[in-house]
């Protein structure tokens, strides 16, 4: 197996793009499972927007799963980096195998606990009487397929911290290709309905578990994985690394929940049920937006911490640099894309006429800040890389208070409507903060590099 990216010599910009592209499409193409669940579920004949805002209150569950994958995989996966850069192998592959143990007890864990409350959760979280049964049957399946839905996501950050972007891209793309064709069988032709959905999706989420682990296991990877050298110390420090991304998952899955409440609240009777099928589109457009995004400055995490281990600052400058600029770049591109084509995508999830009206509406609102979320997204990521948690938590949770407070306040001042201003509001005040606080940091930073004082990460 030949390594195509030389995290330490490779010129900084096309390693960043080698990186960040196969990333991006990973992200992107993941985000095809529940984009295409949730398509072929809207065209369900009769109870289409039903069952979509059903699996839209399961949304909020799904994604506080995915944040554990999140708090071991994005914890564990830059301190690899980091000790691969220092030359130190043996801990490297101490990370990985503590961080493969860390995920099958908590895969077991979550399995059980969500089983156990998934009802009284499904009604905290925004399920009507009428949307509870697609609720509970979509939340049901997926939640049995936890253990290959951790694996999947949270291991496949290792391929990609050993510089196998291509690989990590890979392993998501077989699972979304499979998903993709299974859907339409399941949910059509074997008249499985929102339990066809979920059905595709786990069977999806197996394939990649079983083509991540396949490749970690080659004895050709710089770091494989192995069983033992288990170290609570080791373990301690994956889920300090990895406590700001799970955070920033998970809470997203808290504010979710709190949309779907509000709009329930004070859209009423009549309106609730609509604006929570609104939401659920809503959410997937911009999940096109945030998930490439994401995978574009989490991708190319490895690079500046590998460079970070290996005290060269000037690569760290570069990296970040580029990073930026292509995230900026994404968001411009897709500030177009929804002023001129958002009324087609929300036309793939119902054809009802008000619902699409309002859906391009509140998609326009919800993404009016995209460019400086462009800032904010590389800037706390790459901070994470550097080592500095606490700094790029307090960032984003920063952002996320801000968006709570605007998404309690807007409804109760003006309408169920002004809900959807909540992310713009929070999505420029974060960045101006998150930029201020960035350029305070790095170069103190890079200067205590320069003179060769010790990380003590």
């Amino acid at each position: 197996m030949k390594r195509t990216n030389d995290l330490g010599h490779d010129p900084v910009f096309q390693l960043v793009l080698r990186l960040a592209i196969p990333t991006m499409l990973a992200q992107l193409v993941s985000v095809l499972y529940s984009i295409v669940d949730r398509i072929y579920i809207g065209n369900i004949p009769v109870i289409g927007d039903l069952a979509l805002a059903g699996v839209g209150v399961c949304g909020p569950i799904v994604t506080l799963l995915a944040s554990f994958a999140s708090l071991v995989g994005l914890g564990g996966s830059p301190i690899l980096a980091m000790r691969m850069g220092e030359g130190h192998r043996d801990e490297a592959g101490r990370v990985l195998s503590n961080s493969f143990l860390m995920l099958l007890v908590l895969s077991g864990g979550l399995t059980a606990g969500f089983l156990l409350c998934k009802e009284q959760l499904l009604l905290w979280f925004g399920a009507s009487q009428a949307t509870f049964a697609y609720a509970d049957t979509y939340l049901t399946i997926y939640t049995a397929g936890t253990f290959f839905a951790l694996m999947a996501a949270g291991m496949n950050s290792f391929l990609i911290a050993q510089g196998y972007s291509g690989l990590g891209m890979a392993t998501v793309v077989v699972g979304a290709v499979l998903n993709i064709v299974l859907d339409p069988v399941f949910i059509f032709t074997f008249d499985l309905g929102v339990a066809g959905a979920a059905l595709a999706t786990v069977l999806s989420q197996v394939a990649s578990c079983a083509l991540v682990l396949g490749l970690l296991l080659r004895r050709r990877m710089p770091v494989p994985l192995r069983w033992g050298g288990f170290s609570w110390r080791v373990m301690k420090r994956i889920l300090a690394f990895g406590l700001s991304p799970f955070l920033i998952i998970a809470t997203d899955s808290v504010l979710l929940i709190v949309l779907n409440t509000v709009l329930q609240r004070y859209g009423g009777p009549g309106l609730g049920d609509t604006l929570v099928t609104c939401a659920t589109i809503v959410q997937s457009y911009l999940l096109i937006i945030t998930m490439p995004m994401g995978g574009m400055t989490l991708g190319t995490q490895p690079v500046v911490s590998f460079n970070y281990g290996a005290a060269r600052p000037d690569r760290i400058r570069a990296a970040i640099r580029s990073i930026v600029l292509l995230c900026v770049a994404f968001c411009v591109i897709m500030t177009v894309v929804t002023h001129t084509l958002s009324p087609y995508f929300v036309r793939l999830f119902t054809g009802d006429a008000e619902l699409i009206a309002r859906s391009v509406r509140y998609i326009k609102r919800f993404t009016a800040m995209i460019i400086p979320l462009a800032i904010q997204y590389p800037l706390v990521d790459e901070t994470t890389a550097l080592g500095r948690v606490r700094q790029a938590l307090f960032c984003s949770l920063f952002r996320k208070s801000v968006y709570l407070a605007c998404l309690l306040l807007l409804p109760a001042l003006a309408s169920a409507e002004a809900a959807f201003l909540a992310e713009p509001i929070a999505d420029v005040v974060a960045a101006t903060v998150t930029t201020c606080l960035f350029f305070k940091m790095f170069p103190r930073l890079m200067a205590q590099l320069e003179q060769g004082q010790p990380s003590g990460i």
